[in-house]
């Protein structure tokens, strides 16, 4: 598996991740937890700050004990009955919080040319399947696609579907509105649940777990995906690594507050190297679960992931002038330029945003081939965007 990445990008979501501040609100520099805990039922019964989400984790702590930060973020994003991505709609500018689709089709528009280009030098492959985890409201998706139907002619004689991993109902709703202007029916497969066909024609599926997306030459995209991946949270003390653990404030009943385990729990010993420098270290299990997924069936199968998500060490990008040209509204320009704005600076999202790509090693070892042919266009060594590669 060849990884790729720009310069010396760290991709967050795979070792460290989770911005785990959004969940945990911490009272000044203490250990209380203002724990506005989200939840479909987001507003508190009349005068009384404990939400219905925070009386579950009050219940779940008063019978189990203290729990990790990873079933905390788990309970609270995710419950079937309360979790915040379950049952309400939460991006976009009247939401919480704007993701880079949201911001300008740019984005996705370039990602879908990138996917084009992988697609030429895998030596153009009669089926391909667009598989996003973590679609949000389907807006990057939707860009894609969008560049596909415009590259037509290139892509004629090629087999595309698509495939969302998507766990919530209300966004799994608000995709199917976006993609396919609500032509879906549900169904009774075990893998599953809805299916459909795109306003571009296309075949395009929804499932639960990534383990039920079907085999197949697959460019794999996960944008703003691993960062909300629960957690584990440890911390160096002077008797070894112990793990932070939430639990109920004694001093203020209707709060949780981080404490630390009396003793290594197995997490701990698990998961934290005996040469770890670092004070304070957070684990995603699960990420590393879903990444060796997506290396196993992209060296099998064939295909790319596309990882999108904050890190470490901006770099810079080289400046890009698309759309302009096209559009004659002032208005509309002036959008387009805040847009790019917005996603390029280094300031902004240009410099806390990284691509971190996974291939197989025959995209490599075609190239090679290729070279020694009288054909040498078909494949390239060359990754569009990508300075650095990494043998895995």
């Amino acid at each position: 598996m060849a990884l790729v990445q720009p310069g010396r990008a760290f991709l967050r979501g795979i070792r460290v991740v989770a911005r785990s501040d959004r969940f945990l609100r911490l009272h000044g520099r203490s250990t209380t937890l203002k724990c506005q805990c989200f939840s479909s039922e987001s507003k508190a019964e009349e005068n009384s700050p404990v939400t219905p989400m925070l009386k579950h984790l009050m219940m779940k702590i008063k019978s189990t004990g203290p729990i990790t930060v990873a079933e905390y973020m788990r309970e609270v994003l995710t419950n079937p009955v309360k979790g915040y991505y379950m049952h309400r709609d939460m991006l976009g500018e009247k939401g919480d919080f704007v993701t880079s689709p949201e911001i300008s089709q740019i984005f996705g528009e370039l990602i879908g040319v990138w996917f084009v280009s992988e697609w030429m030098a895998a030596g153009k492959p009669k089926k391909i399947q667009l598989v996003e985890l973590g679609p949000g409201r389907g807006s990057l998706t939707n860009d894609i696609l969008r560049v596909f139907n415009q590259l037509s002619s290139v892509l004629s004689k090629c087999d595309i579907s698509v495939h969302l991993v998507e766990i919530s109902p209300k966004l799994s709703e608000i995709q199917a509105s976006v993609l396919t202007e609500g032509k879906t029916e549900l169904t009774e497969s075990p893998t599953t649940y809805m299916q459909g066909i795109t306003k571009t024609r296309l075949p395009i599926f929804w499932y639960q777990d990534l383990n039920d997306v079907p085999e197949g030459f697959s460019f794999y995209l996960a944008h703003e995906f691993f960062d909300a991946l629960p957690i584990h949270k440890f911390q160096k003390t002077e008797k070894g690594w112990r793990e932070l653990l939430v639990d109920i404030d004694p001093d203020t009943p209707d709060k949780l507050r981080f404490v630390l385990a009396p003793s290594a729990t197995p997490a701990a010993k698990a998961f934290i190297h005996d040469k770890e420098s670092r004070d304070h270290v957070e684990v995603c299990p699960d990420a590393g679960i879903i990444i060796q997924k997506l290396a196993h069936n992209i060296e099998k199968n064939g295909g790319n992931a596309l990882i999108v998500d904050y890190g470490h060490n901006g770099t810079k990008t080289d400046t890009f002038r698309v759309l302009l040209k096209s559009v004659n509204d002032a208005a509309i320009q002036t959008q387009l330029l805040r847009s790019y704005e917005m996603l390029m600076d280094l300031d902004k999202m240009g410099g806390r945003f990284h691509f971190f790509a996974m291939l197989p090693h025959s995209r490599f070892t075609a190239s090679d081939q290729q070279k020694k042919s009288k054909d040498s266009t078909s494949h390239s060594a060359f990754v569009a965007g990508f300075g650095e590669l990494s043998w895995k």
